[in-house]
């Protein structure tokens, strides 16, 4: 009986342990992983970190580990500590992966706790300066007519970018040569030299470059236009009828992160969101703000059951997979 005895008293200590560090927590500042270059992911990172940092009373870091269609910092925090110093920022990713990967060493639905859901983000279809397009009528010629010479930039298989140009090439039955890069910013770079020709971004990288001409804007991906750039027209009233896609942000933790630490980061999530400071800066970047009771992590795990049911199908039908 006694090493029975002694068993159950080393499994009441680790219990009492694992409870008072979950209590104490966070005591040391916090890792916020990023799965691609500085770009629009980044942003919405570093904005909602700086506000969290004031009700956890710690710093926390954000750190970029790119990787082609965004995958190593999912398999980075699965695999990390579950003790909440470790985190995750993912966006529409986290619904795609599954279905254009078919040896994905981590399950969106299994591997993580959620902490909840940040904002919404539309995206915007834009060109290099010296494309003769002004506007997508235009623009729709001019790839009919060089469709063996016009290419789509985006970020890597799995990205955002990757999907709206996906959908966009789809919508408009024409095939185009894709430019994969290693994140947004580089394909941003690359656009703006005019080594590619188009991309499709999140206007959390696109509004600046819209503002200041950088760029040719040629339509937003959502029914309604954006606040902050009223003048752009959707592709949708421009004739791609039904053409809608916005890219959603939420936070994760490893599996197995006592549920007082996941609390503790959901209700820094949930103050950072009504942040008038958060608000505003997403508004002028063109983002729509999560309300707090989306911030939760039952929120966002039905809303990624969902996005999953929804995306599976169609990335599918397209054929479109990594390997």
């Amino acid at each position: 009986m006694k090493p029975i005895s002694l068993f159950s008293s080393l499994v009441v200590l680790l219990i009492a342990a694992t409870g008072a560090s979950a209590q104490q927590f966070p005591n040391k500042s916090i890792t916020l992983m990023v799965p691609y270059a500085p770009g629009p992911t980044d942003t919405v990172a570093r904005i909602v970190a700086q506000s969290m940092q004031k009700p956890l009373g710690q710093s926390i870091i954000v750190e970029n580990k790119p990787s082609a269609g965004g995958i190593l910092a999912p398999e980075l925090v699965k695999n990390s500590k579950p003790d909440g110093y470790t985190i995750l920022i993912h966006h529409i990713g986290m619904a795609t992966t599954p279905a254009l990967y078919r040896n994905l060493r981590f399950n969106p639905l299994t591997d993580f706790e959620y902490i909840g859901l940040i904002n919404d983000v539309p995206m915007t279809l834009i060109g290099k300066p010296a494309l003769p397009a002004k506007d997508l009528k235009e623009l729709l010629g001019y790839i009919k007519a060089n469709k063996d010479k016009v290419n789509f930039a985006h970020a890597g298989i799995g990205a955002a970018s990757q999907l709206c140009g996906m959908l966009f090439m789809s919508a408009i039955q024409t095939e185009m040569l894709t430019v994969p890069y290693k994140g947004t910013g580089p394909a941003m770079n690359d656009l703006l030299g005019g080594q590619v020709d188009l991309l499709c971004d999140q206007t959390t990288n696109t509004t600046q470059q819209i503002k200041s001409g950088k760029v040719k804007a040629y339509g937003v991906t959502t029914k309604k236009r954006v606040a902050s750039l009223q003048e752009i027209p959707t592709l949708d009233e421009q004739g791609l009828k039904g053409f809608e896609i916005g890219i959603w942000h939420a936070l994760y933790a490893p599996k197995g992160t006592p549920k007082p630490v996941v609390d503790k980061l959901s209700a820094a999530l949930q103050e950072a969101v009504k942040d008038p400071a958060v608000i505003q800066r997403f508004s002028d970047l063109g983002a729509t703000t999560m309300p707090p009771e989306k911030a939760t992590p039952a929120a966002l795990q039905v809303f990624l059951k969902a996005e999953i049911e929804k995306w599976g199908p169609i990335i599918k039908k397209a054929g479109v997979y990594a390997d």
